[in-house]
């Protein structure tokens, strides 16, 4: 089981995974950790990452990027539409409006909901979808092994990200093991992309006086100068000096140049520098912090590299900033962490983490007055997330409760909406009064707002019952607690089990007018006590229809899916036939070459004239009616070349390995041959040997060697472009054959002789010579006088 981390920025993406010795980013098909956030769409395939982003000139129309700021939203959307203006790929107007996925941490429910189903359609199971700022966190204080205990007052580090297309800042408090988030801010309209633009507008203008020409009509080369400057821009942030820009065939066949230092660089884009420290400013307040409460000051993201950017922050701190984190990929690595912790394939250490809502989210429903609608503010800004409340309210029908964000001002253009929720099924008790409905409201680990569940409290009058007791304090942990827990996934473990993951969530309870009633819920045996003292009642879940803004129907995402693969299934077919074709295309060029040099002697004049032929034809059918052709087509045509060469390559082949092959025959037949002149010798080594094998032996090496012999005469009478006499594989069949017969003959091992020390203690046992002795040993024992046999067997003599 794999998990992953995968920051998908407006520009490009990393991704992380973890492994058993820790977090590894990983590299491409190029050997890059970093991949374009890019595809491009051909007629019959698509080019994704580093492949696309080569085509985002070439194939304007039809290459798809930047599209990270589209996500959640419609059409009509001043976000889109904006975009829309920049970018040079047309947009269409819909019908509709085990990963860990960073997100903004200002994203709302619909394009945070978008990202999750843009994850689903990828196949990918997300675990969590996170912020960025907070994935940047967990990466910062999971390995930091001096943060203070849980007692102590915590650590706070400022965490500052500025992307390609959004700047974010967020404080955090550490203790031990833990992570809160106390506060963020955004502006996310600000990051490396306007210094980019105010580039561009810069060379535009420039080139329009200096060249005559007008860069924005024309996309291709607005591309370029897009291209060119943000290289400048990345140069400028390592020098001070003057630095060129040139352009080859820029336009209208035009060569342009300029160039820029960094001093002008900052005097161009002052205004966006202004726009730095309001953010700071705000975390500062919304987290009630002054500057020397601030530990630390950690910055991330390709745009924090500008000078400028570096120098506004730490004038506003006082303080030097830190650089400890990977700029590039932190927040990658943060995400693959977080999906360590939550699967149980992996054993993380404990961390814990708190982070909050970036929105306020208000319900509002409609009264029992004519006309009139209530509002209760449920979660405010910076509230701890995920979190759970129970909304109680006394109705007699059911009712629709629409939430939306209040607090949007930061961010002008979203829509605030995030949808609504019908109860339904609520009818009045029994003696005609309003029903008692508890709704549970919650924002999940993915930062998702919703009505989680509702239930209906039907009292049941029994003696001494006071029907007109509050009953606020009663929680909604009814139906032994299935709601106190979020839960997140079910994965199949190796073992054929399954293990779920919950995240037990902190619940307060409100009444309708929004004031807090009861904050986490008590002991059942408590909540069963306070039941049986205010009299009998009865819980009833009640269904809840939701209707949220921009969320695709289960009938279209499943139809995306369905799409997905089979443009994957489409990718892999193209692949292959491009193989196939490619295939083709290299063996015409690789044999007509080898036909002028290595394979020149091995094919007769004739033959090399009609190879030559149809290696031609070959080649210009490639180029015309063989351009656009299935995959078989392909195959088939490279079998029938083979057809050809592949008897001239076989004689190369056996012409270049059989010298090698004969030469090793020959050493092992000189080698047997050897040995039986030293067995005929009577040399000791071999006097074991049974006649009758030898004779064996001697018979198969002399046929080995007629064999032999044979074919090498008749194959020394044959010229290089006849086909061989004799293979190099049945050479070393018969090689082998060899070893096999005569190796266990010439090579059998000696009879063991038994060891001194056996001698010695048969010996002591009989007192006298042990079975078995050499001849030698015998006639020794036989000379000696009967005093000998009583000397210790240690004192024995044996040869």
């Amino acid at each position: 089981m794999s998990v992953v981390g995968i920051d998908l920025g407006f520009l490009n993406c990393y991704i992380a995974v973890a492994r058993s010795g820790g977090i590894e980013t990983i590299a491409n098909e190029y050997s890059d950790r970093c991949t374009p956030a890019c595809i491009s769409l051909g007629s019959r395939t698509r080019a994704i990452g580093n492949a696309a982003k080569s085509q985002i000139v070439t194939n304007v129309r039809n290459t798809i990027h930047g599209f990270k700021k589209l996500h959640g939203r419609s059409f009509d959307d001043p976000i889109v539409q904006t975009e829309r203006i920049r970018l040079p790929y047309e947009l269409q107007k819909m019908p509709n409006g085990s990963a860990g996925v960073k997100i903004p941490s200002f994203f709302t429910d619909a394009e945070r909901r978008s990202v999750m189903a843009a994850a689903q359609v990828a196949g990918l199971n997300c675990l969590r979808l996170m912020n960025e700022t907070t994935a940047v966190a967990l990466a910062y204080g999971i390995y930091k092994q001096d943060l203070p205990p849980l007692d102590e007052k915590p650590r706070n580090v400022i965490f500052i990200d500025m992307g390609h297309s959004a700047y974010q800042v967020s404080v955090c408090a550490f203790n031990k093991g833990k992570l809160k988030v106390l506060a963020t801010t955004f502006d996310p309209y600000l990051g490396g992309r306007n210094f980019d633009e105010a580039l561009v507008d810069y060379f535009c203008e420039e080139f329009k006086t200096k060249y005559k020409i007008n860069v924005k009509e024309n996309s291709r080369a607005l591309l370029r100068l897009y291209q060119e400057c943000e290289k400048l821009k990345k140069l400028m942030s390592a020098n001070a000096s003057d630095l060129p820009l040139n352009i080859e065939c820029f336009m209208n066949d035009l060569d342009v140049s300029s160039k820029m230092n960094r001093a002008q660089f900052e005097q161009l884009c002052a205004s966006l520098f202004t726009r730095i420290e309001p953010p700071l400013k705000a975390v500062m307040e919304q987290a009630n912090l002054q500057r020397e409460d601030i530990s630390s000051i950690e910055i991330v993201g390709g745009a924090t590299r500008i000078p400028a950017v570096k120098e506004q922050i730490t004038k506003f701190f006082l303080k030097d900033i830190s650089t400890t984190l990977n700029a590039d990929e932190a927040v990658a690595r943060g995400c693959a962490l977080q999906c360590a912790i939550l699967s149980p394939a992996f054993k993380v250490r404990e961390f814990s983490i708190t982070d909050l809502v970036p929105y306020s989210i208000t319900l509002r429903w409609k009264t029992s007055f004519e006309d009139g609608t209530g509002e209760c503010e449920v979660f405010c800004k910076n509230h701890p997330a995920p979190f759970s409340k129970v909304i109680t309210f006394h109705k007699k029908e059911p009712f629709e409760l629409e939430a939306f964000y209040t607090n949007l001002h930061e961010v002008p253009y979203p829509d605030p909406r995030i949808g609504s929720f019908t109860i339904q099924n609520v009818l009045p008790q029994s003696d005609g009064d309003s029903s008692k409905v508890k709704v549970k409201v919650r924002v999940n680990i993915h930062g998702i707002f919703s009505v989680a569940s509702a239930s209906v409290i039907e009292k049941q009058n029994v003696e001494g019952d006071h029907s007109d007791a509050p009953m606020e304090t009663e929680t909604s942990f009814k139906n032994e607690g299935k709601d106190d827990v979020d839960k997140m996934q079910v994965d199949q473990e190796e073992g054929g089990h399954q293990k779920c993951h919950a995240e037990h969530t902190p619940e307060e309870e409100i009444d309708h007018t929004g004031t807090k009633t009861k904050s986490a819920p008590s002991d059942k045996q408590d909540r069963l006590n306070q039941t049986i003292k205010k009299g009998k009642v009865k819980s009833i879940d009640l269904p809840i229809q939701s209707s949220l803004c921009r969320q695709l129907g289960q009938d279209l995402l499943n139809s995306y899916i369905e799409n997905e693969g089979k443009m994957i299934m489409q990718d892999k077919l193209e692949k292959e036939r491009n193989d196939a074709k490619n295939a083709v295309e290299e063996y015409v060029y690789d044999f007509r070459d080898k036909l002028g040099t290595v394979y020149e002697k091995f094919i007769t004049q004739e033959d090399l004239n009609k190879l030559s032929a149809i290696l031609e034809d070959t080649e210009n059918w490639l180029y015309e009616e063989g351009e656009d052709q299935p995959k078989q087509i392909y195959v088939d045509k490279l079998q029938e070349l083979k057809k050809y060469g592949q008897p001239i390559q076989m004689r190369y082949m056996e012409h270049e390995e059989r010298p090698k092959a004969l030469n090793d025959l020959g050493k092992k037949i000189q080698l047997v041959m050897k040995v039986i002149e030293a067995y005929r010798n009577k040399d000791e080594r071999y006097d074991h040997l049974d006649p009758a094998d030898v004779e064996k032996v001697e018979k198969y090496i002399s046929e080995a060697m007629s064999w032999l012999n044979s074919k090498m005469n008749a194959q020394n009478k044959l010229s290089l472009t006849q086909d061989p006499v004799v293979k190099v594989s049945e050479i070393v069949a018969k090689s082998k054959d060899l070893d096999n017969f005569c190796n266990p003959i010439i090579y059998k091992p000696k009879p063991k002789v038994e060891v001194a020390e056996d001698k010695a203690k048969a010996n002591s046992e009989h007192n006298g010579p042990m079975d078995g002795q050499s001849g030698t040993e015998t006639k020794a024992d036989t000379t000696k006088d009967s005093s000998q046999h009583t000397k210790s067997s240690g004192e024995m003599e044996v040869d």
